[in-house]
């Protein structure tokens, strides 16, 4: 499987960017400058900001990181 980002806009701008296709289930959730915010896993439905701190533990939700920001 390859990777694959998809960009997150508010309006014409982008604000961040998910890269999915991981092996293990995950994406990585960067802002537009391309520092990564965190990781969110499908396999175990969690959402993990950049210091692997637990931001949701139900839901794999890229939104919660970028909203954070």
């Amino acid at each position: 499987m390859a990777l694959e980002k998809t960009y997150i806009r508010k309006g014409g701008t982008v604000i961040g960017s998910v890269t999915t296709g991981y092996a293990d289930n995950s994406n990585t959730v960067r802002d537009s400058e391309g520092r990564t915010l965190g990781h969110t896993s499908d396999r175990f439905n969690t959402t993990r900001d950049s210091t692997g701190k637990l931001v949701s533990t139900n839901s794999a939700d890229a939104g919660l990181l970028i909203r954070k920001k």
